[in-house]
């Protein structure tokens, strides 16, 4: 005798959903075949509601990041990746479908989470290298995250769900959310931003100066959150002894990351936080020190930098190729290479240095 499988998870998600919008029947879009037996689609299900508060919008909320059905990880006090995702989306009033570029950049989503294992919480950021809808005119071009203002964390028969919700940002915002927090942006913009609720149309929150002095201040009193950046370019050479004197060692960075990399130098190290680089073939973790010099561990190099070395990093990492050379210090240099910017497929789309 066959017993059917538990939805215990997809109910709990509705329930929750349901104590919002009561018997509202959502635009819903279901995968046929799932992404265990090869389907094109990781979510299970993604469902769209229309909200009117503050103004009219779409709200979706995903099904597949949490376990939905029976328990099948041995965490019991958490389901699946621990979350789903949420989108608030400006609709317009004549609208009675939301559009398909929303529903493909959530179940891109989920590809990037099943294929890499990352996942996502409450103050993280995510740098799309483009439009966040490709055929659109947008200065939207990263996300962050955040909990969702009127779904709160629940407890499901097999384990807790969060609900994340995805904010569309612009480049000054995701850089400003690097160098001091992404919840200290989001909390100075909520004026601007209410709900979180994403507009392709709308200008960088910097422009209101409210919102840019608050992220400066940030910056200066708090430093920056950010104690983990992985870099797609980076790569180190270690120094050596030869005829005419030591070598320096050489950190050799991408173009588009440089000025990043110098006001985390500033938002950390002057602030003696720790900063580690992390890149496809080496890590490189950034201490504050009496004097800069470096070690090679097992694991990772080890930089340490003085405060005027950092102060001269913060000011002469720009995106444009070339050596950097340190009055400071003569024991590293900085190589920047030109950064290629490349799409879905792989194509050139931009070049930065």
């Amino acid at each position: 005798m066959n017993q059917e499988a538990s939805t215990a998870g997809w109910d709990a998600i509705d329930q929750a959903v349901t104590a919002i919008y009561g018997e509202q029947e959502p635009k819903h879009y279901g995968t046929i075949i799932s992404y265990a037996l090869g389907g094109h689609d990781p979510l299970d299900g993604l469902s769209a509601y229309k909200a009117d508060f503050p103004y009219p919008h779409w709200h979706f909320v995903t099904y597949g990041f949490s376990e939905l059905y029976d328990k099948e990880l041995d965490d019991e006090e958490c389901s699946g990746y621990g979350f789903e995702l949420t989108f608030r989306l400006v609709r317009q009033a004549e609208d009675e479908e939301p559009p398909a570029w929303a529903l493909n950049l959530l179940q891109n989503m989920g590809r990037y989470v099943f294929n890499s294992g990352n996942v996502f919480r409450s103050g993280d950021y995510l740098d799309a290298n483009g439009p966040i809808c490709l055929d659109a005119d947008t200065q939207l071009t990263a996300l962050a995250f955040a909990e969702d203002p009127d779904l709160h964390a629940i407890d499901t028969p097999n384990g807790k769900v969060e609900f994340i919700q995805m904010v569309g940002i612009t480049n000054d915002e995701l850089e400003a959310m690097q160098t001091w927090n992404t919840l200290g942006l989001l909390n100075a913009s909520q004026t601007h931003l209410p709900y979180y609720i994403t507009d392709l149309e709308r200008e960088s929150l910097l422009r209101m100066p409210e919102v840019a002095e608050a992220a400066e201040r940030g910056m200066q009193n708090d430093g920056s959150n950010t104690g983990i950046l992985f870099v797609q370019q980076l790569g180190w050479e270690s120094g050596k002894n030869g005829w005419l004197g030591k070598k320096p060692a050489k950190l050799l960075i991408g173009a588009k990351q440089a000025a990043l990399i110098g006001k985390l130098l500033q938002g950390r190290i002057l602030k003696r936080k720790e900063l580690t680089l992390v890149g496809p073939e080496v890590t490189i973790v950034i201490k504050s020190g009496d004097r800069t010099s470096h070690e090679t561990t097992e694991n990772a190099i080890q930089l340490f930098v003085d405060d005027r070395t950092a102060a001269e990093l913060s000011k002469k990492l720009e995106p444009k190729t070339g050596m950097v050379e340190l009055a400071s210090t003569q024991s590293i240099v900085v190589q920047i290479e030109i950064t290629e910017i490349k799409d879905q497929e792989g194509n050139v789309v931009d070049v930065i240095g």
